[in-house]
């Protein structure tokens, strides 16, 4: 798998030599020779110096032939120009830019584009720990929008269905863990004791699911 990185700068290159561990054919855009110390001796991709908006560049690192590309310069602007330019002249299947502006990085999502916002995850992730509770996600998907939560059934859901504690669009059971088994359970499998619970859950929807959960 061929993936391009738009600048090399902290995240730019942490990301490169995550991917290029996990065996991915990396090549790296900057148009600062220097940025490219980060990757450190053993990595083991392409390092490119170059305007990441010259096409004569991008053709260069191989975008012809990529299957992705993430751009992750220090400029919102110059992301998502490169991004849509990867998207709609060179038609790289999967484009993500970097956006630190919330308010844009919604506008470029409704055109199409997928975003990373460092300031939302981290807001995300600092009320995570300050109000941390049972019903906490260990991870979330997009930008924030939807959370996965992992919990023990509580006393009150035993012999309850999974139908009871699904919500079309806000929660949604989407595993159950019993014993050494993990299983995607119909809409009315019943909850044992033990079971561990994996759900789905829209940001704004954990007040209503503590509710079915008889939580205060």
């Amino acid at each position: 798998m061929k993936i391009m990185i738009i600048g090399c700068g902290r995240q730019g290159a942490e990301l490169a030599k995550t991917l290029s561990l996990n065996g991915l054919e990396i090549t790296v855009v900057d148009n600062d020779p220097s940025a490219f110390e980060r990757l450190g001796s053993s990595f083991g991709g392409r390092v490119i110096s170059g305007n990441g908006m010259d096409r004569d560049i991008l053709v260069e690192g191989g975008i012809e032939q990529a299957d992705g590309m993430a751009v992750v310069t220090a400029r919102d602007e110059l992301n998502i120009v490169v991004a849509r330019l990867a998207r709609q002249v060179f038609a790289v299947p999967r484009v993500v830019a970097r956006v630190h502006d919330p308010l844009k990085a919604r506008i470029y999502e409704r055109l199409g584009l997928m975003t990373v916002t460092p300031v939302m995850l981290g807001t995300q992730r600092f009320r995570e720990l300050l109000t941390f509770s049972p019903l906490s996600p260990i991870k979330r998907l997009g930008n924030g929008e939807v959370g996965i939560i992992e919990m023990e059934v509580p006393p009150g859901l035993v012999g309850r269905t999974v139908n009871e504690l699904t919500v079309p669009g806000e929660i949604q059971v989407t595993a159950i863990t019993r014993g050494n088994k993990t299983e995607i359970p119909m809409s009315g499998a019943v909850f044992q004791e033990k079971d561990i619970i994996h759900m789905a859950v829209e940001s704004g929807s954990t007040y209503r699911l503590k509710a079915l959960l008889g939580m205060p």
